[in-house]
């Protein structure tokens, strides 16, 4: 879950309609750049269902006593979200063998080789050994940097769902998030120096340079859940009985 907290409530989006968002994305990428094939339709696939690991907590939001907000998907606890990361993993490979390697290794991302906590320890041993069988499962070769240009644009996708997700809209740059406020750290044949964000207004985003083949607008679904009625209610009662409401942004050229 992406949780907003403001004075009265919590602005909530779920993870699996952010990935959703971070797929159409990527659709729009520049044809010149990035020629279609079914190994591509396959990495844009694992775009959109890069969270997918996350619907089934998100159905049941969690509360964090000592926060005293809903637990997000950035401290959630460690345990429950890896076997989720590993439940949603199988389930992408159940279709894409390459989508899976996608999404695992973007899971595998946020944690150090080096760490010595024995879950994070398992986890990584066990998603690279399930790596190397998908990989043999491919019977194919992909070439490294095709592999990397999907594996960057799925970040990308990502990295800019999360920058019109977890801000307000129309921020200033100097009050964006430590995240984004130096760019996307990713770098592509059109963007050899990353790309820069910015709001111009509540509803619209332009970026420097724009990856796109053209301007496009986003819809992100989110629920305002009073601190009120998780009061009275409960957190996932509180949530489920909010209203689903649209938050719409259009990528724009830098101009």
């Amino acid at each position: 879950m992406i949780v907003n907290e403001r004075k009265d409530h919590f602005l909530m989006i779920a993870q699996h309609d952010h990935a959703l968002v971070s797929g159409e994305i990527v659709l729009h990428w520049k044809r010149k750049f990035l020629l279609r094939s079914k190994l591509r339709e396959e990495a844009d696939w694992a775009v959109s269902q890069h969270d997918r690991a996350w619907i089934a907590l998100d159905e049941e939001p969690v509360w964090n006593e000592e926060k005293q907000r809903p637990y997000s998907f950035i401290d959630y606890p460690l345990k429950e979200k890896l076997e989720a990361y590993q439940q949603g993993i199988e389930e992408v490979a159940e279709r894409s063998s390459y989508a899976a390697i996608l999404c695992s290794e973007h899971y595998q991302s946020f944690f150090s080789k080096d760490s010595r906590d024995p879950l994070i320890m398992k986890f990584l041993a066990d998603e690279e050994k399930r790596v190397q069988q998908l990989h043999q499962l491919m019977k194919m070769e992909v070439p490294s940097d095709i592999y990397q240009l999907h594996f960057d644009r799925l970040q990308f996708g990502d990295d800019l769902s999360l920058y019109i997700c977890m801000q307000e809209p129309g921020v200033s740059k100097d009050e964006e998030i430590s995240w984004f406020k130096d760019g996307f750290r990713q770098q592509f044949d059109i963007a050899p120096d990353g790309v820069m964000p910015h709001w111009i207004d509540e509803s619209h985003v332009s970026l420097d340079p724009f990856p796109f083949e053209r301007s496009f607008e986003v819809r992100v679904p989110y629920r305002i859940v009073t601190k009120q009625a998780v009061e009275e209610k409960g957190l996932a009662a509180a949530y489920h009985e909010a209203d689903v409401k649209e938050r719409q942004v259009t990528f724009i050229h830098s101009s």
